[in-house]
């Protein structure tokens, strides 16, 4: 059962419906996900819409790159609608299975190319060691410069929140969506 109830248009306060209008007026098209909770605090999903349009929509990153660390992260902690959200999109955009599927149970894919390993292993060491080793920052930053680095480790803090928000609201699961499996490093 979520712990946010979703709430329809005529329940809204006037700050949340100005908040919903401009989600859904934008790249993601609808209030949906996170955002049925984080809505409950509008000033909150305000902000949090303004940088992930920023994250997922212009780096300059090509999407299913971003998809890399935002799956590495939904993994990290163990947010299945993040996993069946993104796993959509990272198909969509050309992510290989033979990349997500390990991702899914916690492994290491084979068979990245050096873009791929580098934003993998940066996304990896981000979220599960807390901080990048200076080689997977070097080899990230050699590839997209700082800047762009700046923007997959913001991609990876800012998909925390999500899942935290996600985890925290047990909203249920997109229609047809499955759990992840369990995670590989800790079986």
């Amino acid at each position: 059962m979520t712990r946010f109830e979703v709430l329809d248009r005529e329940q809204m306060s006037a700050p949340q419906r100005e908040v919903a209008d401009a989600i859904a007026s934008g790249p993601r098209g609808a209030l949906k996900g996170p955002f049925l909770a984080l809505i409950h605090n509008p000033a909150l999903a305000s902000k949090v819409q303004a940088l992930g349009e920023h994250l997922r929509y212009n780096t300059g990153i090509a999407q299913q790159l971003v998809e890399i660390a935002i799956l590495v992260t939904a993994r990290r902690w163990s947010c299945d609608y993040e996993w069946a959200a993104h796993a959509r999109i990272a198909r969509e955009a050309g992510l290989r299975e033979e990349i997500t599927g390990p991702i899914a149970q916690g492994r290491r894919p084979d068979g990245m190319d050096a873009t791929e390993e580098a934003l993998h292993d940066f996304a990896y060491e981000t979220v599960w060691l807390g901080e990048p080793s200076d080689s997977a920052f070097d080899a990230l930053a050699a590839i997209f410069g700082k800047p762009a680095t700046l923007d997959v480790l913001a991609v990876c803090g800012y998909y925390t929140l999500l899942a935290f928000v996600l985890n925290t609201a047990k909203l249920p699961l997109p229609a047809g969506a499955s759990p992840l499996p369990p995670n590989a490093e800790n079986t």
